[in-house]
This record gives C-alpha cells, structure tokens and sequence, in this order.
C-alpha cells in the first residue's frame, strides 16, 4: 500500500479518530489501556489532526456558522477539505509575517469560522493565545506582554463587545506586537473597512494569496512543542497563562473521542467561547477530529437571546446529535418551551464548568426527556479530566470516568486547605489530584506553578470530591470559593479588595447569590466600623467604580450586624451565600404578592434552613381566596433557581 504524504511533511496520512469500544464502565477504560498508548496514539500535533481529518472526511461539513439566531436563515458552511486548505493558507501567511515556534499570535473574536483559522493555523505556525474580550485594555496588555504575542488577530468591528476599537488600542501597548490582521464580520462587502493604518491588514486578504495544500514552513511539530497559552482566572485580578503542548492537546481529542463515542454521524451546537478550554477543546479539536459537524449559533452564541428563544427551533432544522453547555444555560433552555419542535436527534446532553445542581438535572429531563451527563475539565488539563459516557447515568454532582492512561487520587487536605500526602478511602471527601498526558506544561511565569502541583508532581486541582463504588468521581464543591457567572469565573477577592477599600468598611466578602439565567451573579456583604456609617447605595457604587470587568461588579451590597465565622476566625461563606440566596427569594415572592394584590400582612416568611435550603411559609388563613394562586405563581417563580426552596403551608 503506498502511503500518503503533504508536501515538505514528512509524517504520512493518517486515520481521523475513531471510538474503539463503547465505554460504559472503567473495565472498558481499562481494556482500552491494555493497548500502550504509543500504539494507541501516534497522531503528534493538533496540525496532524486537522489533516488526517481534511483527507479522510473530504466535503462533508465540518463548521456550519448561524448568521442569525432565526431558523429560516441561511448558514454558512465549510467542509473538512476547505478547513484544511483554509488554516494551511493561515499557518503560511503568519509564516510569511514572521511567526515561529516560539511567537504567540493573539486572538480577539467573537463566535465565527475565522476563529478556527486562527488557532489552528496559529498553532501549526506558533502558539495560539486566544483572549477574553471583555477583560480590560490592561489585563489584555499585561497578557499579550507576558506571552511574548507577535500578531494580533482582531474582529473588525465593535458590534461584539468593542473588539475593534480595543484592538486598535493595543495596538502600541505591547512591544512584541508587530502586525494587526482585522478578520471582516461575514458578509461584509469588500473594501467596506477602507484605507487601515500601518501594520494593520485584512486577514482574508493575506490569507487568500497563500497556497493552501501544504505548510511552506516544513515545519515538523513535536508533541511537546507549545501550542498554545490559555489564561486562567479570566476575571480573576491577575489572570495566569498556562502553556498547552500539542501533546496534551492531542490526547484531549483522542481520549474525549473514545470515551464520549464520537464518530462522524455527530453534529453539535458549540456554544461555549472559543477563548474556553472547553470551547476549543473537547467542544471543537475533539468533535472535528472524528468528523463531527460543528455548529457554531453567531457571532454572539449562547449569549444571544434570539438563539436563546429559537434554541429548540435550531434543533429541529439542524438534527444535531448531542447538546453540551454550562448549567447556566440549561437552566435558561429549561424556560424555552419546546411549542412543538422535534428534539429527538439528541441522544447525548454534557454539562461542565459547574457542578450541577440536582433540581436542575431533574427539572430538565422531566422537561425535555434528556438525563444531563457531567463532565469535568480546566485549563491545567487542556480542557477535559473525566466524562460520564453515553449510556451511563449518574446522579447529580457525579461527573463519569477518569480517562485512559490517566492517574486519579482523592486525597485529605491539610491544615491550610492544600492537598495532603494522605488518600482517603472510596466514598470519602478530599481534594482530586490527576497524573495525565495531557496535563499541562506549568505556567508562562514560574512562579505560577508553586501551588499547582504538590511535591510529587500530581496536578492539584482545588476540587473536591469523592470516588464512588464504580470509580467514578463526584465533586461536592470547591477548595476556592469562585463564583461562577454564565460560565465566566469571577474571583471574590477582587471585589472584596474594592469594597475593602472604604473606610467606613470592617469586613466584607463576596458570593454568589443565585440567579435563574446565570446561575451566580456576585453580591458582597459587609460589616462597618463601629461609630461609621454608609449606605448599601453609596457602598455599591464604590465598589463598581473599582472594580473593572463588567460581569465581576456586584448586582447588591448587604450591610449586616456581625460577620459569620468559622471556629478558627475565618469569614464562613457558605452562610453568607445561603444569605444571599434568602434575599434573592424574598425580593422575589414579594414581586409575586405585589402581582397579586397580597397584602403586607399576608405576605410569606423567607426562611433559611441550613446552608442549602431556604422555605416559603405561607399563612393560608391570612391569603385567603388568594392562598392557591400564590402557591402555584411562587412555584412557577422560584423553579428557574438554582438553589433548593420549599413552599409550605404555615
């Protein structure tokens, strides 16, 4: 048989990736070990993928872009083939710029096909670094700054979250930054940007004089050259950059293939962003690396409330196969009525980036008839750690199977919260450590990397949770109090250092209060000086004033008497979030009893019950004839949350 070669690429074709059993139980993961994984896996870059993927599945589509959220709307589409001429004409003409190895070329776009030119073609050239558009000029800078970043590709326009203008603001801001490419929003007409300033050039333009079979670099990619650098944190105050080799990469794809079962029958709705791990990784490199049709729903995704409404509408016109998105937005998709549309094609629903809550799990397979499978990933593992397979159902929390190859460990924590050298027996709490192929290659800055592994080199997560009697992993919550914003990660100390910062505030921390669309929206509270005084107003508006992204700015600030604590004088949290949940309740059935014309003294008692449960009485005698209206609007109400309540008679 005559192997095929790419010009000046001296590996030969190869096979996409294919499932090789159906895994239901770690016996299966088990049996696929059996197999060394140097025979199992010989693919060495991300590049390799996309070319193996190029021959094999030809004019089949591989990414199909929703112009509109509006079902009737023509999409754009483009096939394997064309993907792959389309990032060698990218990786060539950043080649041509002069992108090597070594050089990071920064991303900021929204939702589009470019997208995958640009990581895909920046990582068979360079390193990939894409970015979160709604971090500050500063940050961005800082970030660009750290990775050495030598192009900037940018959306041109500033209808998705001002991408251009602070492209354009960048532009001097960052030493190694040599050129500018200005991707053009889809059907742009040409020539409609006019005349751009020096060292800014149209991506299209460049792109289209390269030849498109081969690399013109021969570049010979090993599996542990740096693909790319994704930021941790995003919202955090100092965002970190973790460095992915191909390898890892690679081992994403190929291990996220074998144990979700993907083949090229697949088609999903990517609508994580494309600045995610889980968008780009187990949402994208995994799906196209088995021939799967990726959809990806406009420039806005998920964030877009016409695909929103029209979600299940898009299910019925594009058939696809499997659904995957962050709690968050399945508990919005629970508020989208199905009004007729046929969603029999998804035989598979994934969630991740939170653990799920059970009422959410159970509210949405009552609605829709589809058991939602949890997966786990981070950015320190490129993007996926374990997956509940297909045909496995698992309680809420419960998020599947370690991977092939990989190395778990659920151990006590020490005394400061950090990862001790103690594993703790099947069924007990610990922090989870992982040893995997596709662990990442440590932080940009070194000094980064201190509290990411422990002394014997497992990966310390910060997660914990506990080992089931069929091994799977169950996560109960997490070593750092995050919170959790549609997705986005928002550290509380950054905004507790603002609020911090005036003078009539003692003490004050941060939480999540929940929220039926986005699941947490930050909220502080806060104790004053004795003698000082402020009001919440006041205090709400410093905070905003010092606090710089948008989604991290505190929805309320609570001015309480006394601070809860822990035995050992800690701040304890997780009072303050069944606080918070208590307020978001009560602000909530007092809409409901202004709605029905309930007088003040037959409104309900908000009452807080632990940490985990906040009950509705309602005094039956005193709503009178308005007792069962009550009840049935605060169910409807209170429902979307993501946080237990019970209605009852008192």
């Amino acid at each position: 048989m005559t192997e095929k070669y790419d010009n000046n690429y001296s590996t030969p074709v190869g096979a996409p990736f294919r499932p090789a059993l159906p895994v239901r139980s770690l016996a299966d993961i088990r049996k696929l070990e059996e197999t060394p994984l140097e025979q199992a896996l010989t693919v060495r870059s991300t590049y390799e993928i996309f070319r193996n993927a190029g021959h094999a599945f030809g004019n089949k589509t591989a990414l199909t872009f929703l112009r509109t959220g509006n079902p009737a709307d023509e999409p754009i589409r483009w096939s394997y083939a064309e993907l792959l001429a389309r990032i060698h004409q990218t990786a060539n003409m950043l080649h041509t710029l002069g992108v090597g190895p070594g050089d990071a070329v920064a991303v900021l776009l929204p939702g589009c096909l470019e997208y995958h030119l640009a990581l895909w073609g920046g990582e068979a050239t360079g390193i990939v670094q894409p970015l979160n558009p709604l971090l500050t000029d500063e940050k961005l800078v800082a970030l660009m700054t750290a990775g050495r970043a030598k192009v900037l590709i940018a959306y041109g326009s500033d209808s998705e979250s001002g991408m251009w203008s602070k492209a354009m603001r960048l532009r001097g801001q960052v030493p190694t930054l040599t050129t500018v490419l200005r991707v053009a929003p889809h059907d742009e007409a040409p020539g409609a940007a006019g005349a751009l300033p020096e060292g800014v050039a149209e991506f299209d333009v460049l792109r289209a004089a390269q030849p498109d079979d081969r690399l013109v670099s021969g570049r010979d990619i090993a599996p542990s050259d740096i693909a790319a650098y994704f930021h941790t944190g995003g919202t955090t105050g100092a965002p970190k950059l973790a460095r992915h080799s191909h390898g890892a990469q690679v081992f994403t794809a190929w291990a996220s293939v074998q144990v979700a079962g993907m083949n090229e029958n697949g088609i999903s709705i990517n609508g994580y962003p494309l600045f995610h791990v889980a968008g780009v990784l187990p949402a994208s490199l995994s799906s196209l690396s088995a021939g799967v049709e990726v959809i990806i729903p406009t420039p806005s995704l998920l964030r877009n409330k016409e695909v929103l409404a029209n979600y299940w509408k898009l299910v019925a016109k594009y058939r696809p196969t499997s659904l995957s998105a962050v709690p968050t937005v399945l508990a919005a998709l629970a508020n989208v009525p199905l009004d007729g549309a046929d969603i029999s094609s998804i035989t598979y629903c994934r969630t991740g980036a939170a653990v799920l809550a059970p009422e959410l799990a159970a509210r949405f397979e009552r609605l829709f008839g589809l058991h939602v499978h949890e997966s786990l990933g981070m950015t320190e593992m490129a993007g996926i750690s374990t997956i509940t397979p297909p045909g496995v159902d698992g309680p809420a929390g419960c998020v599947g199977f370690r991977l092939p190859y990989m190395q778990m460990r659920v151990v006590a924590l020490d005394e400061n919260g950090n990862a001790s050298d103690r594993e703790v027996a099947p069924g007990e709490q610990g922090m989870v450590l992982f040893k995997s192929p596709n662990v990442f290659s440590g932080f940009v800055d070194p000094a980064d990397n201190a509290k990411a592994f422990t002394a014997d080199s497992w990966l310390a997560t910060g997660d914990l949770g506990w080992i089931d009697s069929e091994e799977r992993l169950n996560l109960t919550g997490r070593s750092k109090d995050l919170i959790i914003r549609s997705g986005h990660n928002i550290d509380p100390k950054t905004i507790e250092d603002a609020l911090g910062a005036h003078p009539a505030v003692q003490l004050c921390a941060a939480v999540g209060a929940p929220d039926a669309y986005a699941g947490e929206l930050p909220v502080i509270f806060a104790t004053l000086v004795p003698g000082a005084s402020a009001t919440e107003e006041e205090l709400l508006a410093f905070t905003a004033e010092r606090v710089d992204e948008a989604p991290a700015k505190p929805k309320w600030v609570s001015v309480i008497e006394t601070m809860p604590m822990t035995n050992v004088g800690k701040i304890y949290k997780p009072e303050l979030r069944a606080m918070a949940a208590r307020q978001v309740v009560s602000a909530t059935v007092a809409e409901v009893c202004v709605s029905l014309g309930v007088p003040d003294a037959a409104r309900p008692v908000v009452k807080t019950e632990g940490e985990s449960l906040v009950r509705v009485l309602i005094d039956n005698a005193a709503a009178g004839a308005l007792a069962a209206a009550l009840q049935e609007q605060l169910q409807k109400a209170l429902e979307p949350l993501p946080f237990k309540t019970r209605i009852a008679a008192q």
